[in-house]
């Protein structure tokens, strides 16, 4: 089983580990200090939510500011079309922003959510036959 760890920036820890607790993730405190804080999606998805001093420990890079510039969109699924409605709420409820509107292909909905950082996450729903056979043969098949 492959695993996945985002590493996100972040201005104020405390406020984003309550920003991702109000989207339904769990912290585990084993690896949760006062530089990080380890934001559990799934058993495979992990974010590891840094203050960006630390985060500047791991790249000599220089650190762009995600309110301003985009480094990488992280996409979500989420079981239904109101799942990703309900994860909107929760994250806008918590803060966050909606940078564009819903975008809705037919096959696939999505919807954007801003960090309170600025990082971007999006959240989708692909219909199971668009997934498994392509969009193509869905929208033959459903228009």
């Amino acid at each position: 089983m492959t695993m996945i760890f985002v590493n996100l920036p972040t201005s104020d820890l405390d406020k984003a580990k309550a920003f991702y607790t109000a989207l339904g993730c769990q912290i585990n405190p084993l690896f949760t200090d006062h530089n990080a804080a380890s934001v559990v999606w799934s058993d495979q998805v992990h974010f590891m939510v840094l203050t960006r001093d630390y985060f500047t420990t791991f790249t000599d890079k220089a650190i762009v500011d995600p309110r301003d510039n985009a480094q990488a969109i992280i996409a979500l699924t989420r079981d239904s079309r109101e799942h990703v409605d309900s994860t909107l709420v929760a994250g806008i409820a918590a803060g966050g922003s909606e940078p564009r509107e819903a975008q809705d292909y037919g096959f696939m909905y999505s919807r954007t959510l801003e960090d309170l950082d600025g990082n971007i996450l999006e959240f989708l729903y692909m219909e199971p036959q668009a997934a498994d056979e392509g969009p193509e043969a869905y929208m033959g098949e459903n228009g």
